[in-house]
């Protein structure tokens, strides 16, 4: 049996009333890439509430209240047919997706967030992010590489990429804040916050950069996906 990675899907920017919910391509061609099966997780939600800094902890503490029993039931439907879940990059994020965070961390489902994902992974559990300082040196999303991370030798995610250090992409405008208790696992050369994780779960792991758009090219940042398929594939 293949390992089912469920992909949380984003909304457009909202500019008109035709809203389309998507899922990257990048993402899903790194799942099956590594042997994983990839599915689309899709809210039955019609409200978009979408998640700003200055918004993210209130909404964290009412998280509950922004569904229905029967839209909280259709997400978890979908969570309980994969063996792990991924929450991906975009520009904007919906409360749906920190409450899906919550939910793998309450039942210890492997999930991995990256860049909003990661923002969403950290509200779940009652953190903060922050507008990143000099954004142009970390919204550069013509370039494969922009910067390099430090990753602690005794953190999980080292056991996903086995190096200390390794080039990264980045193309955001914000940072973490404040972890809640999450680990830390790995810093920019800058010091902000590139990777947490809990060490407790069996996967709960956030990263600030894209593996999808590197793992043709790069086997570390391959090494990721391979890692959480095989986490996964053990559930």
């Amino acid at each position: 049996m293949r390992a089912i990675i469920g992909l949380v899907s984003k909304h457009n920017e909202i500019k008109s009333r035709r809203t389309v919910t998507f899922i990257s391509d990048e993402m899903k061609n790194a799942i099956f890439s590594n042997g994983g099966i990839a599915i689309g997780i899709i809210p039955s939600t019609k409200i978009i509430t979408l998640v700003n800094s200055k918004e993210e902890y209130e909404i964290f503490k009412h998280i509950d209240q922004y569904f229905t029993e029967k839209e909280k039931s259709d997400l978890i439907q979908q969570i309980n047919m994969c063996d792990g879940i991924i929450l991906s990059g975009g520009k904007e994020s919906d409360a749906y997706e920190i409450w899906i965070a919550r939910y793998c961390y309450d039942n210890d489902i492997p999930i991995l967030g990256i860049c909003a994902g990661h923002n969403n992974l950290v509200r779940s559990v009652g953190g903060r992010t922050k507008e990143v300082e000099n954004p142009q040196l970390h919204n550069q999303p013509n370039l494969d590489y922009v910067h390099s991370i430090d990753i602690d030798k005794t953190s999980k995610f080292f056991t996903f990429v086995n190096v200390e250090n390794m080039k990264v992409n980045s193309r955001h405008k914000n940072t973490i804040a404040d972890p809640a208790h999450l680990s830390v696992a790995a810093y920019d050369e800058f010091g902000n916050i590139e990777v947490t994780e809990d060490k407790l779960k069996k996967c709960f792991l956030g990263m600030r950069f894209h593996p999808e758009s590197l793992y043709l090219n790069d086997e570390i940042h391959n090494r990721i996906f391979k890692k959480f398929i095989e986490i996964c594939n053990k559930k």
